[in-house]
């Protein structure tokens, strides 16, 4: 009796949690159509401090915040939104407008046609995207090989034996993409500055010498951290010292 009312209130608060999470997400889109983007940014907020987390509410922020001309902040929250939908265009679009208004402007790195070609092939899907098409992909196996098992038409044998062949195939792939995927995600820490102009050192304290300058909105890789310092290093391959407080990391979630 005690677990059915506990399994009756859980699914009654995560309920209520989803009603008040749209509620305020209807709220939030109908400042920002009256303009009203800082009241918007708050109901948006609000939604994350309740462990709400979406791709459609960090892009959100991030147009609140560019049409307040916040471009770090904008910035910060697109690239959040394509961390969970890394082939949202309409996420990307906006993302480079607001790139176009920082001041620093950073060549990447050059690469390799086996590395493009590795990145558009695993990125097409996040590794949790792979990983489900992995489970749904062993599912149709085994239900390709129990046809294949209890058919009487030899045709059918073949095509359900064929099938389950090519869902097994396809299903290491994606086991192999994901692995890929996760093993990349955890291996970068992306983080956007927020501070106007940091002076990015050659050592993890205030008297060393100062090797570059970057400004608001740079995206920049965090390689290692040492007390209130953080090294991080640019897409062309610049690597230096700052303050942590400079800047915001992306996986924060």
């Amino acid at each position: 009796m005690f677990k059915k009312l506990a399994i009756f209130f859980s699914l009654f608060t995560v309920l209520l949690c989803t009603a008040q999470s749209n509620k305020l997400f209807d709220e939030a889109t109908s400042a920002y159509n009256s303009g009203e983007y800082e009241k918007a940014i708050a109901f948006y907020t609000d939604i994350l401090d309740d462990g709400e987390h979406s791709a459609a509410v960090y892009y959100n922020l991030g147009n609140s915040y560019y049409k307040l001309n916040n471009i770090a902040e904008s910035i910060y929250f697109y690239e959040k939104a394509l961390l969970l939908s890394p082939n949202d265009e309409e996420v990307k679009t906006n993302l480079s407008y607001a790139q176009n208004m920082t001041i620093d402007a950073i060549d990447t790195m050059p690469e390799t046609g086996l590395s493009k070609l590795h990145k558009s092939v695993t990125g097409k899907l996040t590794f949790d995207q792979w990983a489900y098409l992995a489970v749904a992909l062993i599912i149709i196996f085994v239900l390709l090989y129990i046809l294949f098992y209890y058919a009487n038409s030899s045709t059918l044998k073949r095509w359900s034996f064929i099938g389950s062949i090519l869902a097994l195939f396809i299903c290491i792939i994606a086991i192999v993409f994901a692995f890929i995927q996760r093993s990349d995600f955890k291996d970068l820490q992306p983080a956007i500055i927020f501070a106007e102009e940091s002076s990015i050192k050659s050592e993890p304290n205030a008297s060393s010498q100062q090797v570059f300058v970057i400004h608001a909105g740079t995206k920049v890789n965090v390689l290692d951290q040492l007390d209130e310092w953080n090294k991080i290093k640019l897409a062309d391959g610049k690597t230096g010292w700052i303050q942590k407080n400079e800047l915001k990391l992306l996986k924060d979630f």
